[in-house]
């Protein structure tokens, strides 16, 4: 399985929840040459009136100084890994059981398929948590065992349960 991983640095900002509240965020950095592959907006249920929007990349001196101008912060707390590969059956199933493996919990998760492409980007609570991710996934891009509990598809049963192998449940009864 193909992929290309990478940490990246997502910017939020909040927005006015009315016409044209996005559009103002997003045209500063359009201005400013800002080629955006990834956009998420939402109304803030705890503000009313008001929304955020998440986007990535920002590059450079220029973009970096219309992002801050038009109210982006870099997302201190929200730490994100950009991955991208062939879109085939099972891919999404496949990296997120190789984090579930290697005891990666996610914060959340969002992906799109364009043509025979994927672009998934993971959201995570500490930066160890993204290298942890990274490293992860570009094992099981090797075809590498990832997980300290080994690859759990092997054992997932017709209805979708994990069955323990004889020799995990003869080590867990030697405890």
């Amino acid at each position: 399985m193909k992929l290309n991983v990478k940490t990246t640095d997502v910017w939020a900002a909040t927005i006015n929840d009315r016409p044209g509240g996005l559009n103002e965020k997003l045209a500063a950095l359009a201005d400013a040459g800002a080629n955006l592959e990834f956009v998420v907006s939402r109304r803030a249920p705890d503000k009313p009136g008001k929304g955020v929007v998440f986007v990535t990349p920002i590059k450079g001196p220029k973009q970096t100084k219309a992002a801050q101008a038009a109210g982006f912060k870099k997302s201190a707390g929200l730490h994100s890994v950009r991955v991208e590969g062939a879109d085939k059956a099972g891919a999404g199933a496949k990296m997120t059981e190789a984090l579930t493996d290697a005891g990666i919990n996610l914060r959340g998760a969002s992906a799109g398929a364009f043509g025979s492409r994927f672009v998934a980007y993971l959201a995570l609570d500490t930066a160890a948590d993204a290298a942890k991710a990274v490293s992860s996934l570009k094992k099981l891009a090797e075809g590498k065992d990832v997980g300290h509990a080994g690859s759990r598809s092997k054992r997932l049963t017709q209805v979708g349960t994990y069955r323990r192998h004889e020799r995990e449940r003869s080590r867990s009864l030697r405890r």
